[in-house]
């Protein structure tokens, strides 16, 4: 009995050291596994890894870029087909260098450019869960569907030493004081690193790649850039299109229920909301809050927010605007959104002083009208509003003329959308053709 329970008192001792001498994870210890699997949620593993219909993070989904269809590869632990045999060092090598087991260089999909930033500790959780706390699936990586030559690997490598920062031992820090401190050092290093907000919200150069990494490369970070045919946001200080007009709360309130008293999460967002966000701590929230609240505008003039104009509804509640717009939208669009552009808070979104609608880029709202969308669905508000898609019964002609409206009323200072616009983003969305009309 003695020998058993020191031989039981040995084996425990053991298997509560989470990591060998060199850096492997010696045991399941559960904390970190459950630390990992919420930084996976941080960093939204599951979006990309995980078709439609799939099993989780068994890969298949895919991804479209200009070079052709990439399809997100197998993460779970199968030893034939995921990364059962992946060491500790090969899962960093992968998530942080970009750089797969077998050495070959991984296409920037993978967002390695912001997880270059992830501290050492928690790549280590991050990897104990998925050996540990995912379920092995077996299912074959699909190939490309980028054609030779553009399929060749090694441009990839020069890609990376050309814009694949250094990566991260220990966390970021920056020059301020007070009570903010560190929820701002948080808020960085999550959106910087597991968040990897940039890979979509900032634009990028002739190589594909983003044009800053961080604030300290410059403005463009985080001004806003153009995904699957949705505007992803400008999230920097800018009162008309970023976050100047929000607080802090109102931020939170988005990244929790994916809807505010300005918007409602849509396209990929809504995505990233139900799957990734929302399930954040509130500190967690508070500190990305803090940290974007802390990011200056792209245009130094553009502090000053929108106010409000009644004429237009003042108008249309009279009748005396009766434009091709302005019936458009009471025809198709007042009911949801009201004619004075305000909307049900957190219901149907206002369109008055909205900054997805004054963006330069409309995008966005040309998609919107099209194909529709829907808020996702999460603890807080699980109810799921939806607007239909109306590509089907509006030409581009009436697309644009009631986008444009939008775009111009109600204090909106968006430009005007032409038809033109709108067929280019109804083929790029593969909408449904445009009605004919009868002559």
């Amino acid at each position: 009995m003695i020998k058993q329970t020191i031989v039981a008192a040995f084996s425990a001792l053991v298997a509560s050291a989470a990591f060998a001498a060199d850096g492997t994870p010696a045991s399941t210890d559960a904390q970190m596994i459950k630390q990992g699997e919420y930084l996976s949620r941080a960093g939204d593993c599951i979006a990309c890894h995980t078709a439609s219909g799939g099993k989780p993070f068994a890969g298949g989904l895919g991804i479209d870029s200009p070079l052709g269809m990439i399809y997100s590869t197998n993460i779970t632990p199968d030893k034939e087909t995921g990364i059962g045999n992946y060491s500790y060092e090969d899962f960093d090598r992968a998530v942080r260098h970009g750089v797969a087991k077998d050495g070959h260089s991984l296409y920037p999909a993978m967002p390695y450019t912001a997880y270059a930033k992830v501290t050492p500790e928690d790549v280590k959780a991050l990897y104990a869960y998925f050996m540990h706390g995912v379920e092995p699936v077996k299912q074959e990586n699909k190939d490309t569907d980028i054609v030779w030559p553009m399929s060749m690997r090694w441009p990839l490598t020069v890609w990376r030493w050309m814009f694949a920062p250094d990566v991260a031992t220990a966390p970021v820090t920056v020059n301020t004081s007070g009570a903010d401190k560190q929820a701002l050092l948080r808020g960085q290093y999550l959106v910087e690193g597991l968040g990897h907000c940039s890979t979509c919200h900032t634009p990028r150069g002739v190589a594909l790649q983003e044009k800053a990494l961080t604030d300290a490369d410059g403005s463009a970070f985080l001004s806003g850039g153009v995904v699957e045919g949705w505007l992803a946001k400008n999230l920097r200080g800018d009162a008309t299109d970023g976050l100047g007009a929000w607080s802090k709360e109102d931020i939170t309130a988005f990244l929790k229920s994916g809807r505010n008293g300005h918007s409602a999460a849509f396209g990929g967002m809504a995505q990233v909301v139900e799957e990734s966000t929302q399930h954040l701590t509130d500190d967690d929230l508070n500190a990305i809050a803090v940290y974007l609240k802390s990011l200056p505008p792209v245009n130094k003039d553009a502090t000053k927010p929108l106010a409000y104009d009644e004429s237009v509804a003042n108008a249309l509640r009279t009748g005396k605007d009766k434009s091709d717009g302005a019936m458009a939208f009471l025809n198709n669009c007042a009911a949801c959104h009201r004619s004075t552009g305000k909307g049900y808070t957190e219901t149907f979104p206002q369109l008055a002083l909205s900054s997805t609608v004054n963006s330069a880029d409309p995008a966005s709202l040309i998609h919107i009208v099209l194909k529709g969308a829907q808020m996702p669905g999460t603890a807080s508000a699980p109810t799921a509003y939806a607007m239909p898609g109306f590509d089907w019964r509006m030409t581009d002609k009436e697309v644009a003329d009631v986008v444009s409206f939008v775009r111009s009323s109600w204090g909106n200072k968006g430009a005007a959308v032409s038809a033109s616009d709108v067929a280019k983003v109804r083929k790029d969305i593969g909408a449904a053709p445009q009605p004919v009309r009868a002559q």
